[in-house]
């Protein structure tokens, strides 16, 4: 299998979360998203982040589960894309061990001086990537809306 046939994108498995619309600049948005030691005090799905906000670095988290009521799962991926305040985004590579490689990414878009929106993605990349889709999907659509929704309320002073 070639790397692209292992990180080839299939439009069906993409999870794509709400957009909010947040009354702060994109700039303010920007760095609340990357100040990933403070990610507990907002975020309801990734309540631990830690890394180096560089490209090729590893971002530790811990993730809440929404398919284990009370549990949390430890996640490793890694900085892909930063363009700052614009996109931030991880990945997880496709390995032997697990063949389900991954790529997340936050939007910020500025509507104004004093507005911008967010969503995230999340697609589910290679051969394996739609069945991925259909399992993990529905739950990875709730995790990223809620952190859509906390971020807008955290930023916002709510």
């Amino acid at each position: 299998m070639t790397e692209d046939e292992k990180l080839a994108v299939d439009p069906d498995a993409i999870v794509r979360s709400v957009t909010v619309q947040i009354a702060a600049p994109a700039q303010a948005v920007w760095d609340v998203l990357v100040d990933f030691d403070r990610y507990s005090e907002w975020n309801p799905f990734c309540v631990e982040a830690s890394g180096a906000l560089e490209v090729g670095e590893p971002l530790s988290m811990k993730l809440k589960s929404y398919t284990e009521e009370g549990q949390y799962f430890d996640n490793v991926e890694f900085i892909t894309e930063i363009d700052e305040p614009r996109l931030v985004s991880w990945s997880a590579p496709w390995v032997d061990e697990w063949p389900y490689p991954a790529r997340r990414d936050q939007f910020v878009i500025s509507t104004g001086p004093d507005s911008c929106e967010y969503y995230s993605t999340d697609a589910f990349l290679g051969p394996h990537g739609i069945h991925v889709m259909r399992f993990a999907g529905p739950w990875v659509k709730r995790a990223f809306d809620d952190t859509a929704y906390a971020l807008k309320a955290y930023v916002e002073g709510a």
